[in-house]
């Protein structure tokens, strides 16, 4: 064993320092799910600041202090605070907030966000096609595409009112009807927060024939 060290301490010194910059700085994300559509697509790869909101203990959730404060409208990614399963979602409810949807409508204290331009599109489900309504959604001078899915079984429409702890946050899912987000996992403390999605590396149509999709390559998720 000393002898294969001694052998291969430049690559084992890479290796070692390549999984602390994974681990404390930066980080890359494939999404396996729809949860987050229209914005983000099964087969889409983001890049992760892990240096947005804290500086860790690499491979822990042991904060060692704040860099950044997270914002309304941040493209997230998480330990679910259930399992501690890696999910990615968007931050909608800060600290002191009060939230709740009204009929597929988002809400934050007492103010209505402003939704237009719906689409009618058919999205994959398993091995079929459901109808689904797109909407752009606006709220404190953020905007993103919504999707709604209106043939969802016992999708959570209404939601609330709750009131986000100190040091927590609420997400949601672009893809409301069809997310596990704070309406079934709860409120996200800070420590487990990873880092902030800034936008994509790469795309591939994971859904179709694996092709590339280069005009997604690249592309913000800073709204």
């Amino acid at each position: 064993m000393k002898g294969f060290i001694r052998a291969n301490k430049g690559f084992l010194l890479f290796m070692f320092l390549f999984g602390v910059f994974r681990t404390a700085v930066a980080d890359w994300n494939p999404i396996p799910s729809s949860s987050m559509r229209p914005n983000l697509l099964e087969g889409d790869v983001v890049f992760v600041n892990r240096l947005a909101f804290n500086v860790k203990v690499p491979l822990t959730d042991h904060v060692l202090a704040h860099t950044g404060e997270p914002r309304r409208g941040d493209v997230v990614t998480f330990s679910s605070p259930v399992d501690g399963t890696r999910l990615i979602k968007r931050l909608v409810g800060l600290p002191g907030d009060v939230v709740e949807l009204r009929n597929e409508r988002l809400v934050i204290n007492g103010v209505e966000a402003a939704y237009e331009g719906p689409q009618q599109v058919m999205e994959p489900v398993g091995a079929g096609q459901v109808a689904a309504l797109r909407l752009s959604e606006s709220f404190d001078g953020h905007a993103r595409r919504i999707q709604l899915m209106p043939q969802a079984p016992a999708a959570a429409r209404d939601f609330g009112p709750v009131t986000v702890p100190p040091g927590q946050y609420l997400m949601l899912g672009d893809n409301r009807d069809n997310s596990a987000d704070s309406r079934y996992i709860g409120f996200v403390p800070r420590h487990l927060l990873i880092g902030r999605a800034e936008g994509l590396l790469v795309s591939a149509d994971m859904l179709g024939n694996w092709m590339p999709r280069f005009e997604r390559f690249g592309m913000s998720l800073r709204d």
